[in-house]
């Protein structure tokens, strides 16, 4: 008997020591993965702070040569094209998904399955090209529309896979409760399936948003820039990312602040972006 005591008691304090272990390492990789977002916030926000003032929100960008300057019109061209690539990729991504999660269960969604898992690793610069093909040759110009087309092909992987998991997350139990009631099968999609995983769908799109709003090689072929005022989706249009490229690339120092500057607002209006999606989704959807 003591032997076989001394046998659990060797085995409990291994397992134990295996445990701390394995937490010491998990929180290390954490620390690894934060600290890279760490630096990119500090260094873009020591550089860009200084520029940032009420004109970069107010005025249009300067002539090359003279100083100051804003960008008034690239961040509203950029909450322009995020909105048609929303508008377009966002439904598509939720429906797509929910289709493979509830009845792609068959050689049809097994084909879409792998077709959107392509569609993902494709790089951006291709899918600026084929919005290029498909949207700017027809109508002869480029346009916001066809920047908002290329986003929204961007979006479309990633909120589509994550609808798909999030939607097979929810219990079977809520699917037969609806169903013993009555209600039509699409309905208790909608109304009680959907519903339930609405607070993962909701991260799928920030994350499809937030790669759709960082992307400036689409934007080169389609929406292509604008250093005027213009809210019209059916013409060349501004954007953050595209103003980013060029100015710093440019040989003159207060065009590469303003695009450190740029790159910090691009930043926030991303992080305004998925605090108002968690407002959202935890005071209406709160567990």
């Amino acid at each position: 008997m003591e032997v076989i005591n001394k046998a659990k008691s060797f085995t409990y304090y291994r397992r134990k020591v295996v445990n701390i272990i394995m937490l010491f390492f998990s929180f290390a990789a954490a620390i690894i993965t934060i600290i890279p977002l760490i630096l990119i916030f500090y260094y873009t926000i020591s550089q860009g702070i200084a520029h940032l003032n009420v004109d970069f929100f107010t005025k249009l960008p300067t002539p090359v040569g003279e100083p100051g300057g804003g960008m008034v019109n690239a961040i509203v061209g950029t909450l322009i094209l995020i909105g048609i690539g929303g508008a377009i990729g966002i439904p598509v991504g939720i429906m797509t998904g929910t289709y493979l999660s509830e009845f792609g269960k068959n050689k049809f969604g097994s084909l879409v399955r792998f077709l959107t898992d392509v569609l993902s690793g494709v790089p951006s610069i291709v899918v600026g090209v084929v919005a290029y093909t498909l949207v700017v040759i027809p109508m002869k110009h480029f346009s916001a529309l066809a920047g908002g087309v290329a986003l929204a092909i961007l979006m479309i992987p990633t909120i589509t896979r994550t609808t798909e998991e999030m939607i097979k997350l929810v219990p079977h139990s809520y699917r037969e409760a609806g169903l013993a009631l009555g209600i039509p099968k699409w309905k208790t999609t909608v109304m009680i399936v959907l519903k339930t995983a609405w607070k993962g769908i909701a991260t799928g799109i920030l994350l499809g948003l937030s790669r759709a709003a960082g992307e400036t090689a689409p934007l080169l072929f389609t929406a292509l820039g604008n250093r005027f005022w213009s809210t019209n989706i059916f013409q060349p249009i501004a954007s953050l990312t595209v103003y980013i490229y060029e100015y710093s690339t440019a040989p003159f120092k207060d065009w590469n602040d303003q695009a450190w500057t740029a790159a910090l607002v691009l930043i926030i209006l991303i992080s305004l972006l998925s605090l108002i999606f968690r407002i959202i989704t935890r005071s209406k959807y709160k567990t």
